[in-house]
């Protein structure tokens, strides 16, 4: 008996991460800051594609499916998620930021299409097995205010994808292409950094009374899973044609490669704003009625973007980036919190990643809402190819009006 003491003084001793803790801000921050650094070099791509159809003489559609690529892995994030469930995955978290920024920084050296791609699917797995494990990290990090935890998880994401376009393209001005690998020093540091601070972390609960299988708790999900579909599609087409397509469209227009990546910096920063204004207004006036404006603002100002020109346009991103990328973070964030609470510590990875994922926040859509994002991506960089960069965008913003430069 005494010997099953010891052993339980052990364990709680080499465990520092469960909930009776409370919430644990330094080690919640601490993941937080590796979604900054991990999130900066996955945005990378969206500033390089006019660099890759000018040096590869890629067609837009082939550019699309780069992205394809990359995010085609993160369908694994589910079942990932289901068995970080199980066992203790924390070192996929720990090793993410080095594993991702080196094939995100080897991009510039990359010499044909199918280095590319694969160095994108390289980098897709090591984000998918991040953005799988570490929410359910943050959450049992957090104990009762998983709402916080998850909070700061999404805001680190938000900055780092607003970070990464400013930093790819100010590193092509200013250093050789041979030379962008030096960029993946910053996600070893981060590695480095996530080891001394989260190598004692368990992921997983110590008892698992409760732990439904993976297709019993895919049907717990459902009833409230079915209904976000038509969100995911709606924001789905948009969010692809902005966040992943606006340095190309700003390059066809004329627009130098480092404003262009300094254009989706200023959406991405605007989503953090929107996300921080979604929350605060959704607290006071409801989560629906904030997410039904912002759906039905987003493509409005999609149009009016298209019709004004030079610095009009940033003005209108500005509006974007709070109403289409943060604006509904009012939407999932609570949800997600109360969602997981509900469906217990047995499946709170699954449970997190598939809500908290589904409308894009913090880092990730859901199954559902991947599937949309490579539909919306190709179906836009064909209309590219076939008409040119504005009927793409209008056929993101859900309009079949021509424009008068047709």
């Amino acid at each position: 008996m005494r010997a099953a003491e010891r052993g339980a003084k052990g364990a709680s001793a080499g465990d520092q991460s469960g909930p009776e803790k409370g919430f644990q801000a330094d080690r919640v921050a601490t993941i937080a800051a590796g979604h900054v650094v991990h999130d900066t070099y996955t945005s990378f791509l969206p500033p390089l594609l006019p660099r890759f159809i000018a040096d590869l003489s890629l067609s837009r559609t082939e550019a699309g499916v780069l992205t394809v690529f990359m995010q085609v892995p993160s369908l694994l994030q589910p079942l990932i998620g289901h068995l970080a469930d199980r066992v203790s995955l924390r070192y996929l978290v720990i090793l993410a930021p080095a594993a991702t920024g080196a094939m995100m920084s080897l991009l510039g050296v990359a010499s044909d299409y199918a280095l590319l791609a694969l160095l994108l699917v390289a980098a897709g797995l090591s984000s998918a097995g991040f953005h799988a494990v570490a929410p359910a990290m943050t959450g049992r990090l957090s104990g009762a205010k998983l709402g916080r935890g998850l909070g700061f998880w999404m805001i680190g994401g938000e900055i780092g994808r607003a970070l990464g376009p400013i930093v790819i393209v100010t590193a092509l001005v200013h250093l050789k292409p041979p030379e962008t690998p030096y960029l993946m020093l910053g996600g070893l540091l981060a590695t480095i950094f996530l080891y001394i601070r989260l190598r004692d972390v368990r992921v997983h609960a110590s008892a698992r009374p409760q732990s439904p299988g993976l297709g019993a708790a895919l049907r717990h999900m459902r009833p409230l899973m079915v209904p976000l579909i038509g969100i995911v599609v709606v924001r789905g087409f948009m969010m692809a044609s902005l966040t992943i397509f606006l340095p190309t469209f700003l390059t066809d227009e004329g627009a130098g490669l480092w404003l262009a990546g300094a254009a989706l910096t200023l959406l991405e920063a605007a989503g953090v704003a929107g996300a921080l204004l979604g929350g605060w207004t959704s607290d006071r006036l409801g989560r629906r009625p904030v997410l039904l404006a912002c759906l039905l603002a987003s493509p409005v100002f999609m149009f009016v973007f298209l019709g004004v020109e030079g610095w009009a346009q940033f003005a209108v991103l500005l509006v974007l980036g709070v109403t289409l990328l943060g604006g509904s973070a009012g939407g999932p964030s609570p949800g997600a919190g109360a969602f997981s609470r509900k469906s217990g510590p047995g499946q709170r990875a699954l449970y997190v990643h598939e809500f908290y994922g589904a409308l894009g926040g913090g880092g990730g859509f859901g199954v559902g809402g991947r599937f949309i994002r490579f539909a919306a991506g190709l179906c836009r960089q064909c209309a590219v190819d076939v008409a040119g960069g504005a009927p793409g965008f209008f056929v993101a913003a859900g309009s079949v009006k021509k424009s008068e430069d047709l």
